[in-house]
């Protein structure tokens, strides 16, 4: 299966790429992207020669263009879609329904992928996207079952790509109402989730407080590690219960999970962390490179080694297997 890994710099490409990813995806440094973080993505430029080094090691390059445009403003996404296909893009990952026909239309030899933005969870929704705009390949949310993601690939003739590691998100991707209540910016316009323009960190009372957009999120001892303030994995008191509410500061490791979702048809391995450093992308992709080698040879799936890396120093399989609390 094609391991796509994620990159949110040309030095984390690079690194991506000499770890052996088949595929990198990344994004440019403005709106047009999911992942707009201050410090991350690429320019024009840089997206230009990331591409031809991926291509020069065998490598391919998927450029997400991945949030919804403003009404009345497509031409930020347009003029990112016409730059990726004169790089030489593999394809772009794209969620809006415009920006797909806008695609289909003005760039049709482009290869089209619907990002997981866009919560294709059913056939019927994904036949209909391949129907329309030509779409080749869906990013399947991070809510089904193996069973599920068979079922699918039973009725569908397009690619399915899953996430095997990286961060969960408890709602419909990309639509944090919790995140955009606290900042006023939304993570499927604006590409920014829990930003750190309105992350705070106060000493209260012999305790560090994690704030998002005012919100206390989190209080933490002098000794204890501080987590990130995102506020579905946030601390709360709810019915006098304290703890936490949303989800549990954990990471999905589907690795063992690999050969299951081979057999359930799925064609490509989705790894998660564009705003993860560069030796973090290094040492994922080699974990995931060796597994899918090994399933490749017949071998046992490698026994997992990443666990210094997921968030919490806790792992899940999240949905794969159903288990809910």
């Amino acid at each position: 299966m094609e391991l796509v890994c994620p990159a949110g710099t040309p030095a984390a490409l690079r690194s991506a790429v000499a770890a052996g990813a088949h595929t990198v995806y990344c994004g440019y440094a403005d709106d047009t992207n999911a992942r707009n973080f201050p410090g991350l993505n690429f320019s024009r430029e840089e997206m230009e020669q990331a591409i031809a080094h991926a291509h020069a090691q065998g490598a391919k390059v998927l450029v997400a263009i991945n949030t919804f445009p403003r009404a009345g403003d497509a031409a930020p996404w347009h003029a990112a879609i016409a730059h990726a296909a004169a790089a030489g893009a593999d394809a772009v990952i794209l969620a809006d329904t415009g920006l797909l026909a806008h695609v289909a239309e003005h760039h049709p030899d482009l290869r089209r992928h619907l990002s997981v933005q866009a919560a294709a969870a059913n056939p019927d929704a994904i036949n209909f996207y391949a129907e329309a705009f030509g779409v080749k390949r869906v990013v399947l949310p991070r809510v089904l079952s193996v069973q599920e993601i068979t079922a699918i690939n039973r009725e569908i003739d397009v690619e399915t790509e899953v996430f095997v590691f990286g961060g969960l998100c408890v709602m419909a991707e990309g639509r944090c109402s919790l995140s955009s209540y606290a900042t006023g910016l939304s993570p499927n316009m604006n590409g920014v989730c829990s930003p750190a323009s309105h992350v705070s960190y106060d000493e209260e009372g012999g305790e560090l407080a994690a704030r998002l957009g005012g919100f206390t999120i989190h209080r933490s001892g002098r000794d204890e590690p501080a987590p990130y303030p995102t506020l579905c994995k946030g601390c709360f008191t709810s019915r006098e219960r304290t703890g936490y509410v949303f989800e549990d500061p954990s990471s999905l490791d589907a690795s063992q999970l690999i050969p299951q979702l081979s057999k359930a048809g799925v064609s490509a391995l989705k790894i998660e962390g564009r705003q993860r450093s560069r030796a973090y992308v290094s040492q994922v992709v080699r974990a995931f490179r060796a597994a899918t080698e090994a399933l490749e040879a017949g071998r046992p799936i490698p026994p997992g080694t990443l666990s210094a890396l997921t968030e919490g120093q806790s792992a899940t399989t999240g949905a794969y297997a159903k288990t809910w609390r």
